[in-house]
C-alpha cells in the first residue's frame, strides 16, 4: 500500500529590500556600461572629424605632427592608468595570499601533523597490542591442538 503525502513546495520569496538592492545594482551597472559606450563613440567620432580636417590640403604638416603627439600622449595616459589598475590588483592578490591563503595552509598543515600523531599513537598503543594478543592466542591454540586437548 502506497501512501503519498501532498506537501506543498516552499519557495522562498525574496525580501523587498533584497529585491530593490539587486534591481538598483543592475540599474547602476547598466548606466555605467551605457556611459562607457557613449564615451567611446564620442571619442571615435571626434577622432574621425580630426582626421578629416587634418587631411585637407591646406593643413600644414606641423599640425598633423602636433595632433599625433597629443594622441600618443593620451595613449600613454591610458596605458599608465591600466598599469596602475594592474598594480592595485596585484597588491590585492598578494594581500589575499598572505592574509587568507597562508593561514588556511598553516591550519591544514597543523591538522595533518595532528592526524599523523594520532595515527602513530593508535598504531603503537592499540594495534600492536591487539596483534601481539592475537599472536599469543594463535600460539596457545596451536599448543592446545598439539597436546591433543582440542581437535582441529
Amino acid at each position: 500500500m502506497e501512501t503519498s503525502t501532498n506537501t506543498p513546495e516552499i519557495v522562498p520569496t525574496p525580501r523587498p529590500e533584497e529585491d530593490t538592492t539587486t534591481k538598483e545594482a543592475e540599474r547602476r551597472s547598466r548606466n555605467i556600461v551605457t556611459i562607457i559606450i557613449v564615451a567611446i563613440v564620442v571619442v571615435l567620432v571626434l577622432l574621425g572629424v580630426a582626421i578629416f580636417f587634418l587631411l585637407q590640403p591646406a593643413t600644414p604638416t606641423e599640425r598633423i605632427r602636433d595632433v599625433f603627439i597629443i594622441v600618443v600622449a593620451l595613449e600613454s595616459l591610458v596605458i599608465g592608468v591600466a598599469l596602475i589598475i594592474l598594480i592595485i590588483q596585484l597588491a590585492s592578490l598578494i594581500n589575499l595570499l598572505q592574509n587568507e591563503v597562508r593561514p588556511i595552509l598553516t591550519a591544514t598543515n597543523e591538522t595533518v601533523n595532528n592526524l599523523r600523531g594520532t595515527a602513530e599513537f593508535l598504531g603503537e598503543n592499540m594495534v600492536e597490542p591487539v596483534i601481539k594478543l592475537n599472536g599469543y592466542l594463535a600460539g596457545m591454540s596451536r599448543v592446545i591442538e598439539l597436546m591433543g586437548f582440542r581437535k582441529k
